[in-house]
């Protein structure tokens, strides 16, 4: 069985600026339907709202025909969840709530991200939901 992750925008990102690494790996293990990426409203969004900033062109060695083509592909590949249920007030930052949310209502196994500690101090712990960094996440395959 494929497990289910939900691939924080930090990974992705990464990935796009950087011609290598964890992140970029992540993306092709998704892509390669070794993971199944999960997808809601409101990560879809933060996608859509970052991956087209023109700060990211400007990083990034592909075209902005090559990104659009990357990420219609990585939506391709993720299952679509809906969200019925919110887990609020959970963490410090409050626009992160929503990848928890979506880890709980798709069934997911982690969160992997880059930015660890905006999930630290949470007020509710999900012992079956892990936290990662690409390469922890890759490393532990």
């Amino acid at each position: 069985m494929t497990s289910r992750i939900v691939v924080d925008t930090s990974v992705f990102i990464s990935a796009l600026i950087s011609p290598s690494g964890p992140s970029r790996e992540v993306i092709r293990l998704c892509l390669s339907r070794q993971y199944q990426p999960i997808l809601g409203n409101a990560l879809f969004s933060e996608y859509e709202s970052v991956v087209f900033r023109s700060d990211i062109f400007d990083q990034c060695s592909l075209t902005e025909e090559e990104i659009l083509e990357l990420f219609q592909a990585f939506l391709k590949v993720s299952e679509w969840v809906n969200i019925y249920f919110l887990w609020r007030p959970n963490l410090r930052d409050e626009a992160d709530n929503h990848l928890i949310e979506l880890a709980l209502a798709g069934g997911a196994s982690s969160i992997v991200t880059n930015n660890l500690k905006d999930f630290q101090n949470a007020e509710l712990l999900f012992p079956k939901l892990s936290i990662l960094k690409p390469e922890v996440m890759i490393r532990n395959r």
